[in-house]
């Protein structure tokens, strides 16, 4: 008996550590004057930046496997990296801001919708991860992490010039898999 209590306690001690803290939240106070609104095409010089996320697909998922949804993917082990299925990218973005919320067209065939200051569950069909986003230092900033701890970070922002700068990383245990810049300008 004492046994058996030890061990279910044990188990629910186990499974207790396992859990993730919750992703800290952020601001859903727009900074005065940003507003992401527009027509954004990707620059030229940041093409190269398909090529680096079509090898952090590689390195992440396989070699099969892709990054970005739309394109073939392969049967998945279940111990994979899974945030990936939650990145979109184009080369044509529309982004409209609201009062509440911030909506980004990918090349106009996949809308996403955030709301400032969100905190919520996100999946894409199986695949199940926690997402936070709001505004951070200048900045509107999407953090996703999947059940295996990998965090896909994604921030756009307006610099000096008045272009749009999307920054996109993938960290899994402590390291970059994927840290791209885009640069895009107003069409």
């Amino acid at each position: 008996m004492r046994s058996a209590l030890l061990a279910i306690c044990t188990a629910a001690l186990l499974g207790a550590c396992s859990t993730q803290a919750p992703l800290p939240p952020k601001s859903a106070t727009v900074p005065t004057g940003m507003d992401l609104s527009g027509q954004w095409r990707l620059r030229a010089d940041s093409q190269q930046s398909a090529r680096q996320i079509t090898d952090a697909e590689r390195r992440v998922t396989g070699a099969d496997e892709s990054l970005v949804s739309g394109r073939k993917v392969s049967q998945r082990r279940s111990s994979d990296v899974q945030v990936h299925v939650f990145l979109e990218t184009g080369e044509d973005l529309k982004l409209t801001q609201t009062e509440h919320g911030l909506f980004i067209s990918f090349n106009r065939s996949v809308v996403e919708e955030y709301r400032f200051g969100e905190q919520r569950t996100v999946r894409v069909g199986p695949v199940e991860a926690d997402r936070v986003s709001g505004w951070e230092n200048g900045a509107y900033v999407i953090e996703t992490r999947d059940k295996e701890g990998a965090m896909l970070i994604e921030s756009y922002r307006i610099d000096a010039s008045g272009s749009m700068i999307r920054a996109i990383r993938i960290v899994h245990q402590g390291r970059d898999e994927l840290n791209v810049k885009q640069e895009f300008d107003r069409n």
